[in-house]
């Protein structure tokens, strides 16, 4: 590839080049790298439309060679009804930041989904107790499979109770994950939730339906729905109650589930434990005990994606890879 040309990856291009066992240890070094100071803070646009949104995360990844990675996704929870097409669909530019030459343009609709299941992964290996076998998942989409995947790769996982407003995804979830995971379609939430070790909310809810009561000590959350200010997934009460660590504590107070229980007046910023990265470089202790119960908001940072893109950007070039075009041509 020469100097002034840009690499084009497609989705199937980056699903080729990123494993999700991959993308959960490429995570968990960078989580590690920003709890020590090694990797600046990141940035979030978002800008809103009557269906949907567009979002912009961009960050700087140092390194042996430095980079720009910036993601743009429109989400558009109503799209597989209405048009047949994914929820999420972007890409994702990666740019020489010592030049600003770029560099790579990525489909980002894989990337996104790994990453946030490896985000989870990296959580529950901190935050959930060892001996987790049980865990209930709300929202049996594409980002169930990815969730119930990843975490099997830090924790035993043998027994899950799946969750959905929509009967014909939970069914096809349980059909396609049954030679892995013993997986039980339920429609009591409140009796499922109670008897799992984990939790993993990953829905476009705009309400809260999991209740504090639901939860028994020790469990773990990944509440992964609330990408923006208007979703939410997580009673107030809940997130006020339990050990909350967040991706980005700013982020999780400004859109996360986080958010809305500082709005209810029941959290405040101070509340929240820790931001993972903290967790991860050994500057906070993850779970303590048993018995306490433990929240990560997840709502999806830019070093994710950053170091995700890179890695795959990386491989591509070392395997020849993809299409090269000139922008300038």
């Amino acid at each position: 590839m020469q100097a002034d040309e840009t690499l084009l990856l497609r989705r199937s291009d980056v699903e080729s080049l990123l494993t999700l066992a991959d993308c959960v240890d490429t995570l968990e070094s960078a989580f590690r790298l920003q709890g020590e100071g090694k990797i600046p803070g990141s940035e979030i646009l978002g800008v809103r439309s009557t269906n949907g949104g567009l979002h912009v995360k961009a960050g700087l990844l140092p390194g042996a060679q430095n980079y720009f990675v910036a993601k743009l996704n429109c989400n558009f929870p109503d799209n597989s009804a209405r048009f047949g097409l994914p929820a999420i669909q972007g890409v994702i530019f990666v740019a020489d930041a010592d030049s600003g030459s770029p560099l790579a343009l990525l489909d980002s609709i894989d990337i996104t989904i790994k990453r946030t299941a490896a985000a989870t992964a990296v959580a529950a290996k901190y935050l959930a107790r060892k001996n987790s076998v049980t865990a209930t998942i709300c929202g049996c989409g594409v980002q169930a499979r990815a969730q119930l995947s990843a975490i099997r790769l830090v924790r035993p996982l043998e027994k899950v109770y799946a969750f959905d407003v929509d009967k014909s995804v939970v069914k096809n979830l349980a059909h396609e994950l049954s030679d892995k995971l013993d997986i039980e379609p339920v429609n009591n939430l409140a009796d499922a939730a109670s008897r799992s070790d984990l939790i993993v909310t990953c829905t476009p809810s705009r309400q809260f339906f999991l209740r504090k009561q639901m939860v028994n000590a020790g469990t773990f959350i990944a509440a992964v729905g609330a990408d923006n200010a208007d979703k939410q997934e997580i009673d107030p009460a809940l997130m006020a109650s339990a050990k909350v660590v967040a991706d980005s504590l700013n982020q999780c107070c400004a859109i996360g589930d986080t958010h809305h229980a500082i709005a209810k007046g029941l959290m405040s910023k101070q509340d929240v434990y820790a931001e993972l990265s903290e967790i991860v470089a050994g500057q906070k202790p993850g779970r303590v005990n048993a018995a306490e119960i433990t929240v990560f908001d997840s709502t999806g940072i830019a070093i994710e994606d950053a170091v995700a893109a890179v890695a795959v950007y990386e491989k591509a070039r070392t395997a020849k890879i993809g299409t090269h075009f000139k922008f300038a041509a």
